[in-house]
């Protein structure tokens, strides 16, 4: 059973930037893309990017684009996301998922496995 884990989330200002990592452990099989979400409290889990495996397209919200930038290690089978410019909205417990079939990136029901998540906190 693979699980997925992140790191790098924080406390940190506005305008600065941060990298989260999302990692996994065990089996993962052949994924075909990992994705990035956000849940603020009271809201609903919002997609933020996905990367696939094979082509390394990319795909992000538009909330996000331009300011955050999602990559895959294939040595490590590591995905980051890279969050510049982070502004007080951006406040939210982000999770990486993984998913083994294409279809609507954005749709987080279409993911199989997904981490704990890790709180990214920004001050205004």
């Amino acid at each position: 059973q693979v699980q997925l884990a992140e790191s790098g989330g924080g406390l940190v200002q506005a305008g600065d930037s941060l990298r989260l990592s999302c990692a996994p452990s065990g089996r993962a099989g052949a994924t075909y893309a990992t994705g990035w979400f956000r849940q603020a409290p009271g809201k609903a889990r919002q997609f933020v990017a996905a990367v696939t495996w094979t082509g390394g397209q990319t795909s992000y919200s538009d909330s996000v684009n331009r300011r955050f930038t999602i990559s895959r290690d294939k040595a490590t089978n590591t995905v980051y996301l890279q969050m510049n410019s982070l502004k007080p909205e951006d406040t939210a417990v982000y999770y990486c998922a993984g998913r083994w079939n294409a279809g609507r990136l954005y749709d987080a029901l279409e993911y199989n496995y997904w981490g704990q998540g890790t709180q990214v906190t920004v001050s205004s």
